[in-house]
């Protein structure tokens, strides 16, 4: 089990609700997908770990939770500028989405 943190440590996420626009593969990489997420303001560019479970036709339209104040990172060559959270079950990820429609952009709490 990790660390325990305190409410101020959860405080620092800024979790929000994002829809996926496209997604496409990155060429040389069997992982990993370019996700195009709107956050209802703006737009991201996010690289995210899932291509061995999700198509990217399946994820066009799929709302899913971002870590919108994560650090940009480059991966392969593709700035990444959050992160799509995932469950990990038995090291396969499921993408965590809310169980019905919220606007782009909510704050997840």
């Amino acid at each position: 089990m990790a660390d325990m943190i305190t409410i101020d440590d959860v405080r620092k996420l800024d979790l929000r609700i994002g829809r996926i626009d496209k997604a496409e593969p990155i060429a040389g990489a069997d992982k990993l997908l370019k996700l195009d997420v709107d956050l209802g303001s703006e737009h991201r560019q996010v690289v995210a770990g899932i291509a061995k479970v999700y198509q990217p036709d399946q994820l066009t339209g799929k709302q899913v939770v971002v870590v919108a104040n994560l650090a940009p990172r480059m991966l392969r060559g593709v700035e990444s500028q959050g992160m799509v959270m995932a469950a990990d079950h038995d090291g396969t990820p499921i993408l965590l989405c809310p169980d019905q429609e919220v606007p782009q952009g909510a704050q997840v709490r």
